[in-house]
Order: structure tokens, then sequence, then C-alpha cells
């Protein structure tokens, strides 16, 4: 890459972890607030639902707030990139078998099969920005 692109990419990193941080603790907070939707994304040929979507939640809340820590930036990341792995499932569910989201928003109940499919390359996109805060401090992409 070239010192203009590093620079632009340093100086985008701090805010943009603020970003990703809030939005893991968002998304975790909302599989309380209506875990019966997130439910419905399990794989039917998983155990305990419900259970899974709590879990999920909480992940998502620890992780999304380790990850806006110095001390805890890295392992939050690893964290998080081992989530996404494990949620993998319901995303590939959700694609191959048409699933509308009973009691979600109508915005997003019944999305369309492009945006099924969507899902799956875009947490791709999410496990690399989540690997981006893995990176030792001194590869010059990094900061506090």
């Amino acid at each position: 890459m070239t010192d203009q692109a590093d620079g632009v990419l340093a100086r985008a990193k701090r805010p943009l972890r603020y970003v990703m941080g809030c939005l893991y603790i968002v998304a975790g907070v909302l599989h309380f607030v209506d875990p019966h939707v997130y439910v419905q994304l399990v794989p039917p040929s998983f155990p305990a639902a419900l259970e899974l979507v709590y879990i999920s939640g909480i992940a998502e809340i620890a992780l999304g707030a380790g990850v806006l820590v110095p001390r805890t930036r890295r392992l939050a990341a690893w964290g998080l990139i081992a989530l996404l792995l494990a949620v993998f499932p319901a995303n590939v569910y959700m694609a191959t078998h048409d699933v509308v989201l009973t009691g979600a928003p109508e915005a997003i109940r019944n999305p369309s099969t492009a945006a099924r499919w969507a899902r799956l390359p875009l947490q791709g996109v999410l496990i690399a920005w989540a690997w981006w805060y893995t990176r030792p401090e001194t590869d010059g992409w990094n900061d506090s």
C-alpha cells in the first residue's frame, strides 16, 4: 500500500473501532429485546435455539465492548471472528430456506433472495474488519 493509503487507514481505524463495537453491542442487546426473531434463524438441527440466541447476544455485547478497550481489543477481535464463524450456519439457513422473520420489522421481515445471499459474503467482510483489530500495535495500522 502507499504511504497515503496507510495514513488514511490509520486515521480511520480508531473511529471504525467505535462503530464496530457499538454495532455489536446494539446487535447483542436486540437478542434480548426480541429473542424470538433470532430463534427463527437458528437451524432446526441445532439444540436449544433460545439459549443459543441468548449466548450469542451476550457474546456480541461482551466482545463489542471488549474491542473498545485497548487491553482486551485483540482478544475481543479474535472472539468476534469466532462468533461470526459460529453464526454463519444461521445465515446459510436463512439463505437456503427462505426464512421469514415473524415479528421482525416489515423492512427486514422477508428479505429478497439477493439480500439473503448477500449476507454470506458480508460475513467475510465483517471477519476482515474484526481481524484488522487483531493486528499487533506495531504494524502501522493500529492505534491505542
